[in-house]
């Protein structure tokens, strides 16, 4: 069975982009990426609202000779994985491996997680708080980044109500910290 975790990079001040929906403070470092990286190896499905899988879809070219080995590393494994986007705007995939949900229906991605021996990763805050809600995330995974920028999108929307138990914390040397978090019932 797979599990489902929900992976972001936020601000001290929990945000994931700013007013602006300006995210360049967040660029991680060739040891942040390679932990990524690592962490990312068994994801066999990624889920995505529109918005991040049109950030995230610029992977799908990224596994060029020129790139640093830690950048051409993380394309492979995105494109190595499936793509589940949910878009009631999007009419087609620009990237191979994905398809088009209209709606995020709980019970489809229950399903999935059943019929799935590797990791599921949610992308995006919306769509995380879908599933937060429904209890379909296992772990939070979060890098937490040593800048504040007074607002924007939330990596936990307002409302919700969640436990959460630490397991596993690691420094940088950029000053990131990552928290990985069991969710609680």
């Amino acid at each position: 069975m797979g599990q489902l975790f929900y992976s972001g990079i936020a601000s001290l001040d929990g945000y994931m982009a700013d007013r602006d929906g300006n995210f360049s403070w967040s660029k991680p470092d060739e040891e942040v990426h390679t932990f990524v990286n690592d962490l990312e190896r068994d994801v066999g499905t990624y889920l995505y609202g529109r918005r991040m899988y049109n950030v995230m879809s610029v992977w799908e070219t990224m596994d060029t000779p020129d790139l640093p080995a830690y950048i051409r590393d993380y394309a492979r494994i995105w494109q190595r994985a499936d793509k589940v986007v949910y878009s009631t705007t999007l009419t087609a995939a620009s990237t191979a491996k994905t398809r088009i949900e209209r709606t995020f229906a709980s019970e489809a991605v229950r399903d999935l997680k059943n019929i799935t021996d590797g990791n599921i990763s949610i992308g995006g805050p919306t769509l995380a708080a879908a599933a937060l809600r429904a209890g379909l995330v296992e772990e939070c995974r979060l890098f937490l980044n040593p800048v504040a920028v007074g607002g924007g999108r939330r990596f936990l929307p307002d409302g919700l109500g969640l436990r959460l138990e630490l397991l596993e914390e690691h420094t940088f040397g950029n000053g990131v910290v990552y928290l990985r978090y069991r969710t609680l019932s």
